[in-house]
């Protein structure tokens, strides 16, 4: 397998979300380790972004709702601003196996992210005071959507997909959808979880990668989608895939492929993934606090019926150390 990529990207990035702006700067945010700041770099090639210095946009409290285990930021441009959508809890502790996190936005009104002030805009508040992250945004046909994991507290498991309007990059409005739950067995390994949204839009289809399973080696990527000229907030418009579409790799030493974005090449001729991945299955504690999901990209390609082929995780160009 090529790839024009020499993977990892970044070591010990995870829930890695990679922006291409028209300034031509690749923008990147990621979970890191430490789970207690959200970091932003900017580079002009994807490559790029493992020298570029990160500059920290913000750090989290010493209690309150945002003083732990800070996860998998997201870097967007919307008319005009930046914002970061975030994940952030109370408390490390979980209680019934789950996390008690909120979903956050943060907003930067200068033209480079790297610079400015990032205002809290607060919490994206939801259907139910429950366990919620990765936020997702995107607009199709002058709507701006919301797709975000959440915990029903009717239904099994720990996060199903929703979507819903926003009146604004912090404020949903209207009904809740629910899009996708786990239902299938390579989703409920470990636990019952349909995670890390991302939005294609292309074919004609709104087209959107999740993560299932536990985050460790059964960790993996689904697919589900809908025409572009549905109703989105039909959960009828949606079709999910019944297989994974991308997952361990043995043979190429990539152990749960996950959490990506997606982008477009230097010359805007090819499609990337960016996801992250470890290079090792076996793992000593809960795979949460294992700081080796590093950073990766790959270009894939497309169907003939106008759906993604992600096809295996390439190797990386050696093998780095525990």
């Amino acid at each position: 397998m090529s790839n024009k990529y020499q993977n990892p990207i970044i070591d010990q990035r995870a829930d890695p979300w990679v922006y291409k702006h028209v300034d031509g700067y690749y923008y990147f945010t990621a979970s890191v380790p430490e789970y207690d700041r959200i970091e932003v770099r900017r580079a002009t090639t994807i490559q790029g972004l493992g020298e570029a210095e990160p500059v920290v946009a913000w750090r989290k409290y010493d209690r309150g709702p945002m003083s732990a285990n800070i996860w998998a930021p997201e870097i967007h441009y919307i008319d005009g601003a930046w914002y970061i959508y975030f994940a952030a809890a109370r408390t490390a502790e979980t209680n019934e196996g789950l996390f008690d996190h909120r979903m956050y936005v943060l907003e930067n009104k200068s033209a480079n992210p790297l610079e400015g002030t990032w205002e809290e805009k607060g919490q994206i508040k939801t259907k139910w005071e429950t366990f919620a992250l990765d936020a997702t945004t995107f607009e199709h046909k002058g709507v701006r959507y919301l797709i975000w994991p959440q915990k029903d507290p009717g239904i099994k498991g720990n996060s199903n997909l929703y979507i819903a309007k926003m009146e604004n990059p912090w404020t949903i409005t209207g009904e809740q959808v629910m899009i996708t739950t786990p239902e299938y067995d390579w989703e409920k390994i470990g636990f019952l979880v349909n995670e890390g949204p991302a939005v294609l839009k292309r074919n004609g289809k709104i087209i959107v990668s999740f993560s299932a399973s536990a985050t460790n080696h059964h960790y993996c990527m689904g697919l589900l989608y809908a025409s572009a000229d549905a109703d989105l907030l039909n959960p009828a418009s949606w079709t999910k895939l019944t297989e994974p579409v991308f997952q361990t790799n043995e043979q190429t030493g990539q152990y749960g492929p996950g959490h990506n974005s997606f982008t477009v090449s230097e010359d805007g001729n090819e499609d990337v993934m960016v996801y992250h991945a470890r290079n090792y299955k076996e793992i000593e504690g809960d795979p949460l606090y294992d700081p080796n999901r590093h950073t990766r990209a790959q270009v894939f390609t497309w169907r003939e019926d106008g759906l993604p082929v992600f096809g295996n995780p390439v190797p990386d160009r050696e093998v780095s150390k525990k």
